[in-house]
């Protein structure tokens, strides 16, 4: 998988520890090497990571190599961006998108940790 600098990457084994069980919210990307948008997408999450990493924790997740989460999340298409506040999906985004409607999106889940 064409990981994004300074994100981590989940698998089906620690998705649970690490997505439902973090104490931020947390950003998954659902990701696949083939996927030329998701690698687009690359240097946004990166950014993303950086600059609110003390507010909300960022991941990938390969979709061919973890079928059993992306399938449990009925996930179909590359990429598919979900947050996940206190263990629960509050919002999935499908496609990439720019930076700026990317934020957008999140401040609308979660405004209290976005500026």
């Amino acid at each position: 998988m064409s990981k994004a600098a300074g994100v981590a990457e989940v698998t089906d084994a620690d998705f649970a520890a690490e997505v439902i069980g973090a104490e931020l919210p947390v950003l998954v990307e659902f990701t696949a090497d083939w996927c030329p948008p998701c690698r687009q997408m690359g240097p946004v999450l990166t950014a993303l990571a950086a600059e609110e990493g003390a507010r909300l924790k960022v991941v990938q997740l390969d979709v061919d190599t973890n079928p059993e989460t992306t399938n449990a999340y009925k996930v179909l298409s590359m990429p598919t961006f979900m947050v996940f506040r206190d263990g629960e999906p509050v919002r999935s985004m499908v496609g990439a998108r720019p930076r700026r409607r990317l934020m957008e999106e999140l401040s609308e889940v979660l405004p209290d940790l976005l500026h």
